[in-house]
């Protein structure tokens, strides 16, 4: 990060509100294509998109370095089932049959990787067709199961990546996937988990995206709150089931092609096809930028469990243990967490501005390399960006009513210890 963009990016979140970041007015929902790699630097795209919140397209010049652009893809630029084949068949992984809604999503069962691949191949013979229906590889955590395998490099673009340098460092989950499917999958309406910002690159195939702008969604809810499962489906137009739907703009529509990387700004609900055979890898990442909007939908959620579980407060004991259990199991975080993911990255910054950069890490692909390869400034911005949303989660009155002697160190003291951090290093 250099001088410019960071005195950029304090002066946009010293003013900051939820509603900055989500507007997207520009002329018939234009979304701009990054054609060149050596002209687009990281502080033109933390400028232009991630502050902002604003979607773009980076060509497929910025994938074509990738082992999985040559290995996984044909001559032709189809799968390449015999190479996957040979590296991944005794993996197993999750598949989601499109054709069957269930609790308004696609349900999921899981295949060996090598029974898929023929599923695929005899969809693909009969005209994509089966009566298995149409199945979709969602999900699946390749990097994490091979590690090993060079399959992509993360762009230095979504390289300040807190979810997954936060997972990585506890070795529980990750938030890095890889999607294969047939000419019609989909995926139905959603936005991303902890309303994160996502990238998604296509290795081959083409994708349809449709995007809603952050709080578009609201217009799309049926009169009972709930979001449609297909924002396409006739049954939208009805008014007396949907009455705010004619007060929604149109979607941004999106056509992704093979090799290109499509950005989804944070908290954007979106609907996707593949048009052809494709293989997709996708991140879920926050970082300093969107870290107040994951925070916001932290509070919005634990407020909807509290709301329906409300009438037994009183003969439960622990009801605010209770409803931070529930809301865990729901989106796969509670408060506490959230504490000691934003101490995580905090004390990874701190380490930066202690000891230095790490010449030898930054030549890694990892999230933690990429704090070295960003900078001082950007520990710095993060820094800044943790305090102002550890400060709100500190005075949170949810917050305060739980156990917090299990946190070390406690939020006071984390608090002092990054204020201190932050003026030793703008002194």
């Amino acid at each position: 990060m250099d001088r410019a963009t960071f005195a950029c990016s304090t002066a946009f979140f010293r003013d900051y509100n939820s509603s900055s970041q989500g507007a997207f007015c520009l002329p018939g929902g234009h979304v701009d294509f990054i054609e060149k790699v050596e002209s687009f630097t990281y502080s033109d795209f933390f400028r232009d998109y991630l502050i902002p919140n604003h979607p773009c397209i980076f060509s497929a010049k910025f994938t074509e370095d990738w082992s999985s652009r040559r290995n996984w893809v044909t001559w032709d630029g189809k799968p390449n089932f015999d190479y996957l084949l040979q590296k991944f068949g005794e993996a197993v992984v999750p598949v989601a049959n499109c054709d069957v809604k269930e609790y308004n999503s696609n349900p999921k069962k899981q295949l060996p990787f090598k029974e898929y691949i023929n599923y695929w191949k005899e969809y693909i013979k009969n005209g994509y067709r089966s009566s298995q229906g149409c199945l979709y590889l969602k999900d699946w955590h390749l990097s994490r199961a091979f590690p090993e395998q060079d399959v992509y490099t993360t762009p230095v673009y979504f390289s300040s990546d807190w979810l997954n340098e936060y997972w990585d460092a506890i070795a529980v989950d990750d938030y890095r996937f890889v999607y294969m499917g047939p000419k019609g999958s989909w995926t139905p309406f959603h936005a991303d988990v902890f309303r994160s910002y996502s990238w998604s690159a296509n290795i081959c195939g083409r994708k349809k995206w449709l995007l809603y702008p952050a709080g578009q969604e609201e217009y799309l809810k049926d009169r009972h709150g709930n979001l449609p499962f297909d924002v396409t489906a006739p049954g939208l137009q009805d008014r007396s089931v949907y009455p705010r739907y004619n007060q929604s703009q149109p979607p941004v529509e999106i056509v992704q092609e093979a090799g290109e990387i499509v950005f989804i700004p944070s908290g954007w609900h979106h609907q996707v096809y593949n048009l052809e055979d494709t293989i997709s890898i996708n991140h879920n990442w926050v970082n300093g930028c969107n870290v107040a909007i994951m925070w916001c939908f932290l509070q919005d959620e634990l407020a909807a469990v509290q709301r329906e579980i409300n009438e037994w407060k009183d003969p439960i004991d622990d009801w605010h243990l209770q409803c931070q259990l529930i809301m865990k199991s729901c989106t796969g975080i509670d408060y506490k967490e959230f504490y000691n993911f934003l101490k995580v990255i905090a004390e990874n910054r701190i380490s930066v501005l202690e000891n230095g950069l790490d010449d030898e890490a930054s030549a890694k692909n990892t999230p933690k390399a990429a704090i070295s390869t960003l900078g001082m400034l950007h520990a710095v911005f993060d820094l800044k960006r943790t305090v102002k949303v550890l400060t709100s989660l500190s005075a949170n009155e949810d917050f305060k009513k739980l156990d917090l002697t299990s946190l070390s160190p406690p939020p006071e003291a984390l608090l002092h210890h990054l204020k201190a951090a932050i003026d030793t290093a703008l002194l």
